[in-house]
């Protein structure tokens, strides 16, 4: 979609879409994570060979770290799907993604397949194959084996056995029975390896259109990985050569090049030669300074493409054609509406804009809505005029099925390792389709022209930029708890608010709060009321936790005036990806669980973010928030600890020139509590009061089966005793993993090591807890994944990490 006010693509940009329109070359470039893809081969693929290219990115890298802000987990995967799309939209390529969901590092291709459900992600690969359909298949990492992630080689797997399978239609034939069709790619490569069936391919030079380097364009695509600390990556030089090697796994072999024996021509179809003739003679003619010109050799080229039966690549280069055709024209349309959230039900007022800058006949038959029927009305019909804009305004009704806005792999709950997805449809796609999508229908030499076009809110900022959102459907409320975790000794109540925020008038509403048996709530619904849009209120309903330790999810909802609502509202914005909105289902984690602290009073120095303050508070903690500055024993006096959060060692600048003063404070008998850090990019080596490193060694040490049997070295420390006895039923429960980034050595006369654990057929270091005396207080060094286990609710974690918090008291 363009806007009317920006000007079209220009001549040269043009006719290189026109050479992209007689490529039929398709490339298919498979690995595991957001950012393990080769952006440079990828741009010269796209851009310079004006290849059909995608990445597929079996995950979203949900898992991961977040170098920017406090999201993990599946908020973290939607900004990366994001971060995917912008490198996209710099390389040139498309975006796939499988269902499987990252849970965390993995050290086995074996562990990766059985978590991840090699079935269903085999299934998604080859349904990508066969609607893609791509001659070359090329893996980022080798087959196995090899010494990287389990979810890298994973990918290999998947992507050799996909090759063998695809063209099968005993494999998967249900994906048949929906209309697909097998397919066999000619040959997949791994991006990498040598020795036999081995071809280089020069993947230097610069972009046709722009003169950019593909060097250049491949480190501004990957900058926008920017959760993952390539913000500033900095891309190559002038694009001398560069050449990538790619090693034959399977099919054909080549022997010059990856496309040896394809034909990338029109030749490929029935009658398609002709296509191919016109579009070289079209390209020969074309006029970059009168792109209009071309417009009936487009129309006569249209004709053609029509008669071709259909077939996934020729729809999508019938969709290619007519935005050439639509920029060749100089037209732009565009529908503004004066609010990006719709309520299911409510009216929206569209302003759609028609342009046309040439002075070809342009005839703008009207638009059509979604479930309208096809005929459109005459009184719609006008004639446009050169550089005269024409506007039309009409008043539709959002249908009340509409789903509320929501990434569509979110739906539903999922496995550790994979998401649900009930429309097959969607599998592969790297977002959720636009919930409202218009068709505006021109005629263009006696031929229809439909244009799509997608509903936008336009606003300015301060400094007069302009930003564009699309439609988001929104529920008329959004639910809250102050705490995604709610800490209970078992059989006591307490009282649970639900947080409700007005997005639309409410004049009679009622809450409740759904829980599982074992559990109360008392009332059961309240209702309430809400005058205008912004307003809040608060309703307090009682929880009484079983008898016994338990943990149980519990929701809350609302019914207004006949419709049932119970989402949540989550706003992720940063500047380098469009305003993304999550409407989960509002709920709570309560946990029953016997829990003794010591002290009253804990500060807290946040690093990259984590919701480990909330947990203390939880805990029944008053945590005071502290800064590099504040790291004095003057300033410290009166907390009982101090809690330093995810990789601050590696975010704050302001932290290794306060280690004195926190240390003295340390030295007069207080405690401190430094959670993981990674070992690159350490602001200091100093990591505690004796000797403590991270970087030593290559991979990095950690445990990542969350179910790894646990050690007790110390049994009586005081760590493991007080004021929570604990024992191995502690550790049962866990999440993703243990613990990542385990000193590799340590002051072994000072620090005390207090657990050991290890994944299957290792033995890692104990260093996932060290506790030193230093002078009155006590330091603790921990690598274990607290962030990730406080936020889930793991009882375990809470009662040890409170035996850390209560040291010395």
């Amino acid at each position: 979609m363009s806007s009317t006010g920006a000007q079209p693509p220009s001549g040269i940009e043009i006719l290189q879409d026109l050479r992209s329109f007689r490529e039929l070359g398709t490339v298919l470039y498979i690995a595991a994570h957001p950012d393990d893809e080769n952006n440079q081969f990828l741009a010269y693929l796209a851009r310079g060979r004006y290849y059909r290219t995608a990445y597929l990115s079996l995950n979203r890298g949900d898992g991961g770290q977040n170098e920017l802000g406090p999201e993990f987990g599946e908020e973290l995967g939607v900004i990366r799907t994001q971060e995917s799309l912008a490198a996209r939209r710099v390389d040139g390529a498309r975006q796939f993604f499988s269902r499987a969901f990252d849970f965390g590092y993995s050290k086995s291709p074996e562990e990766t397949l059985r978590i991840w459900d090699h079935q269903q992600v085999l299934a998604d690969t080859v349904r990508i194959i066969r609607e893609f359909r791509p001659d070359v298949l090329i893996t980022r990492f080798s087959p196995p084996p090899a010494n990287t992630h389990g979810h890298h080689t994973a990918s290999t797997i998947i992507a050799q056995e996909a090759f063998k399978i695809a063209n099968d239609p005993k494999s998967f034939p249900e994906q048949i029975a929906e209309g697909l069709i097998p397919w066999q790619p000619k040959r997949i490569f791994y991006n990498g390896g040598g020795g036999a069936n081995t071809i280089r391919v020069n993947d230097g030079g610069s972009d046709p259109v722009s003169g950019e380097s593909f060097s250049s364009i491949a480190g501004r695509a990957r900058s926008n990985h920017k959760t993952q600390g390539f913000g500033n990556f900095a891309g190559g030089g002038p694009g001398g050569p560069r050449s990538e090697t790619l090693q034959l796994l399977d099919g054909e072999p080549a022997t010059t090049d990856i496309m040896d024996g394809v034909d990338t021509t029109w030749a490929r179809y029935p009658n398609g030669a002709d296509i191919s003739k016109l579009t070289d003679d079209l390209i020969t003619q074309f006029k970059q300074d009168d792109p209009a010109a071309s417009v009936p050799a487009l129309l006569v080229i249209r004709t053609k493409l029509a008669a071709l039966p259909k077939d996934p690549v020729v729809d999508e280069k019938r969709t290619q054609l007519d935005r050439i055709l639509q920029n060749c024209l100089g037209l732009t349309v565009e529908t503004i509406i004066p609010n990006a959230e719709v309520v299911p039900g409510e009216e929206m007022k569209l302003h759609s804009t028609a342009l046309v800058r040439s002075a070809i006949p342009v005839i703008w038959l009207g638009t059509r809505y979604p479930g309208m029927v096809q005929q459109l009305p005459e009184a719609d019909v006008v004639d446009l005029k050169s550089n005269q804009p024409l506007s039309k305004d009409t008043t539709q009704i959002l249908s009340f099925n509409t789903l509320l806005t929501m990434p569509y792999w979110l739906r539903a709950d999922h496995t550790p390792g994979m998401a649900t997805v009930n429309d097959d449809s969607l599998i592969g796609r790297p977002e959720s389709p636009p919930p409202y999508l218009i068709e505006q229908v021109f005629n263009v030499g006696g031929q229809e022209l439909d244009i799509s076009d997608v509903p936008v809110q336009i606003s300015t900022d301060t400094t007069r930029d302009e930003t564009r959102r699309r439609l988001d459907v929104i529920a008329p409320v959004a639910l809250s708890f102050a705490n995604d975790v709610q800490l209970f000794a078992p059989g006591t109540s307490k009282s649970v608010e639900v947080d409700i925020t007005a997005f639309r008038t409410v004049y009679n509403g009622t809450a409740q709060l759904a829980a599982p048996a074992g559990w109360k709530v008392s009332p059961q619904s309240q209702p309430f009321q809400l005058a205008k849009i912004g307003d809040k209120t608060k309703l307090a309903f009682t929880v009484t936790a079983p008898a016994q330790a338990a943990s149980a999810n519990l929701t809350a909802s609302v019914d207004i005036q006949g419709a049932h609502y119970a989402n949540e509202r989550i706003v992720i914005s940063y500047p380098h990806i469009p305003v993304q909105l999550l409407q989960p289902e509002a709920r709570f984690k309560a946990v029953a669980l016997d829990l003794a602290i010591r002290g009253k009073k804990v500060g807290y120095l946040p690093g990259a973010g984590d919701s480990v303050a909330a947990a203390l508070e939880q805990m029944g903690y008053a945590v005071t928030q502290l800064s590099g500055a504040d790291l004095t024993p003057e300033k410290l006096k009166g907390l009982d600890a101090v809690v330093i959060g995810v990789r601050a060692f590696n975010v704050r600048t302001d932290l290794t020139a306060n280690l004195p003063g926190l240390f003295a404070y340390v030295e007069q008998g207080g405690t401190v509590i430094a959670q993981y850090n990674r070992p690159d990019r350490l602001n200091g080596a100093q990591l505690g009061p004796y000797n403590l490193s991270i970087a030593g060694a290559a991979p990095p040490l950690r445990v990542t089966d969350e179910n790894s049997p646990v050690q007790f070295l110390v049994p009586d420390h005081t760590a493991l005793t007080t004021p929570n006895k604990i024992t191995l039923a502690d550790f049962e429960g866990w999440v993703q993993e243990r613990g990542a980034y385990f000193p590799s050595s340590w002051d072994e006369q000072h620090y005390t090591a207090l657990l050991a654990m290890s994944d299957p057929g290792e033995t890692q270091p104990s260093s996932s807890v060290l506790v030193a005396k230093y002078g009155q207080g006590y330091y603790v060094y921990t690598a274990l994944g607290f962030f990730r286990q406080l936020p889930a609710g793991v009882p375990g974690a809470y009662r040890l990490f409170a035996n850390l918090v209560s040291l010395g008291k």
